[in-house]
């Protein structure tokens, strides 16, 4: 989900399809002129096999396997993590008002798209996607198609906040409130790389009434099983990932005011049922409103 490229700009080229209103800020023929590497694994194709996705390769999957036999409930998780963005994007678009959507490191395309879910309960709403693995444009191109309200994909960088807030002004208006999703992605940006400091950046560009849903995978829950995991997918990976303690995914919320419950175990954030309940992700979620 994460990497930089060159060729990113700020005069961001709008490429409209034939029929369908999803915009892209880069040329038509990008994908092919960056070529997708398929013999080191990627955590935004090792995310798609977890989810039961066919959109990975090999490399992909034999990571993804390795890290799944140290944590066995791993495929399960990566589901509870995803029905919880589903939730989220349920309650800001049905019952907070939110009509605008920016989701930062979303990935492959897969069902209960944020722009699926937010388009079921408030038509029209505009939804930016910011990812910047070159499958991902790719498949947003070909899967995000004849969607209602705007959709756009722009294939960037999260940690460059100057550039991807630049862009979504395309297609967001930042004078009113919106809702930006964290969805697993934040584990992929190192400390180094302050995290804490992307997502400051990205709430002070918001205005009030907006809201930060965001969730973190973590090793608080089993220790010892999410260290065996964390190990096995940094070996094979050249993008490390960190998982952080409940105390520090806290301080991501800075400022904000917690909708209840407040930040739990992905699976606990406003079930649906109690199979929600019984999901065994390892991972702290919350959502959050901007006073």
């Amino acid at each position: 989900m994460l990497g930089a490229y060159p060729f990113l700009a700020l005069e961001w080229l709008a490429v409209t399809g034939n029929d369908w209103n999803m915009r892209s800020v880069v040329p038509d023929d990008a994908v092919s002129t960056r070529e997708i590497d398929t013999t080191v694994p990627h955590i935004a194709r090792i995310y798609d096999y977890w989810l039961g996705g066919k959109d990975n390769f090999a490399v992909d999957r034999e990571a993804g396997r390795r890290a799944a036999e140290a944590n066995p409930a791993l495929f399960e998780g990566v589901r509870g993590n995803r029905a919880f963005l589903a939730r989220s994007v349920r309650y800001l678009a049905g019952e907070a008002g939110i009509t605008q959507f920016l989701d930062l490191g979303t990935g492959i395309p897969a069902a209960n798209n944020t722009h699926e879910v937010a388009h079921a309960a408030a038509p029209g709403s505009h939804v930016v996607y910011v990812d910047n693995d070159p499958i991902v444009l790719a498949h947003a191109r070909a899967l995000l198609t004849g969607v209602d309200g705007e959709t756009a994909y722009l294939d960037a960088d999260v940690r460059d906040t100057a550039a991807v807030l630049h862009a979504a002004a395309r297609t967001l208006d930042f004078s009113r409130p919106v809702g930006v999703m964290m969805i697993a992605v934040l584990h992929c940006v190192s400390d180094e790389d302050d995290p804490w400091k992307i997502v400051r950046e990205v709430m002070g560009a918001v205005p009030s009434g907006s809201y930060l849903a965001l969730t973190h995978p973590s090793g608080d829950f089993n220790p010892a099983t999410a260290a065996a995991m964390l190990a096995q997918v940094n070996k094979t990976m050249p993008q490390k990932i960190t998982f952080r303690p409940r105390a520090e995914v806290l301080r991501f919320f800075d400022g904000l005011d917690f909708v209840e419950p407040g930040l739990v175990r992905v699976p606990e954030w406003r079930p649906d049922s109690a199979a929600d309940t019984a999901n065994p992700a390892e991972v702290w979620g919350g959502v959050a409103r901007k006073p």
